[in-house]
């Protein structure tokens, strides 16, 4: 009979042994790791079966987040592994379960070792708005924000509170108050937990992603009403975020949504992760700082310029993807294949190189 807590230990070792990101376990295949952004099976592990993918998945989740799961059949999990944490989804392909890890680092790292921007501070550093990390999954959004929120807790003494789903790094407390909520577990859904926000003295709210109307709206007035608000969208740029939020909101709302996100917008930070030549990844970056000039574009319905003006505003600490990418390059971190392959504007991109 397999020992299911010591194949999952060894799984789990493999990962942060290896350096690996992610971890998945499904049936008719290998349990596989990602590492630098390649899928690599673990041979010396048997293929699943669907018995090992349910015996994995009893030792994984709680017996509340099991009934959740045989229910809606997916569940999104955490689940702590000596000094690490892993988030974790589980799912139904074909009718088998498939599980993915992925490894959520104990040590948050500063904006410097995560070779971001300085500028990223002066986001952390205000006392009220709302920003934005975007970029599709496995980019490093959750990760840069942990790196701003820790940044707030070792700079002031704020009351900061996060709503997650699930809760992935755990902070620890410095000089503010840091409370995290679990949704299940601390709270019923983020509307919920950001309603009762407002009665709780919240300095600094994180919104581990902005899910449906209800949540952007409040996390939008949020950042009206004297606090600082971070969230996450899985968006491509900084003009498409703008346009996905206000597209989310009914046409007799858009205009009011338009008017609040030009006053209570501090900024969108767009990111990916790039292979380095020399090993492991480096980030590329788009960031768009709201200005007077971007305000009146997301007013005038003239979302469709802002590109413009991140290109031509670099003297006010806005960032444009391509000659971050184009800088990459010259500095010979990755290969120019890998700058196209990343640029939201090739065309656009192969001028700088």
């Amino acid at each position: 009979m397999t020992d299911y807590n010591t194949v999952l230990k060894d799984l789990m070792r493999s990962v942060v042994n290896e350096g690996a990101s992610d971890l998945h376990m499904s049936e008719g295949r290998h349990p596989t790791i990602r590492i630098s952004g390649m899928l690599l099976p673990l041979i010396k592990h048997t293929v699943l079966t669907k018995e090992d993918t349910a015996g994995f998945l009893n030792l994984l989740l709680s017996e509340k987040n099991m009934e959740i799961f045989n229910s809606t059949k997916e569940i999104d999990f955490s689940y702590g592994f000596e000094d690490f944490r892993f988030r974790g989804n589980a799912y139904f392909q074909q009718g088998a379960i498939s599980i993915a890890l992925r490894l959520v680092p104990k040590k948050i790292r500063t904006i410097e070792e995560l070779n971001l921007p300085d500028i990223l501070k002066t986001f952390a550093e205000k006392q009220q708005g709302f920003f934005l990390v975007v970029g599709p999954v496995g980019h490093g959004k959750s990760t840069t924000l942990a790196s701003m929120i820790d940044y707030v807790n070792s700079t002031r003494a704020e009351h900061i509170l996060t709503i997650e789903d699930p809760i992935e790094y755990l902070y620890e407390q410095k000089r503010s108050v840091i409370d995290q909520r679990e949704v299940r577990i601390d709270t019923v859904d983020f509307p919920n937990a950001l309603r009762s926000m407002f009665r709780e003295d919240v300095d600094v709210v994180l919104i581990g992603e902005m899910r449906g109307l209800e949540t952007i709206s409040t996390a939008v007035t949020a950042g009206e009403t004297g606090h600082l608000v971070f969230s996450t969208l899985h968006t491509n740029s900084a003009a498409q975020t703008i346009d996905r939020i206000i597209d989310s909101f009914p046409g007799n709302q858009q205009d009011q949504i338009r008017n609040q996100l030009s006053n209570s917008l501090n900024g969108i930070f767009s990111q990916r992760l790039v292979p380095r030549i020399s090993g492991g990844l480096v980030p590329a970056y788009e960031l768009l700082i709201n200005n007077s000039a971007v305000s009146n574009l997301i007013r005038e319905k003239r979302t469709h310029e802002i590109n413009t003006v991140i290109e031509t505003s670099s003297q006010e600490g806005m960032v444009d993807m391509n000659r971050c990418l184009a800088d990459l390059v010259s500095r010979g971190e990755i290969t120019i294949e890998n700058a196209y392959h990343f640029s939201f504007n090739p065309k656009s991109l192969e001028r700088l190189l």
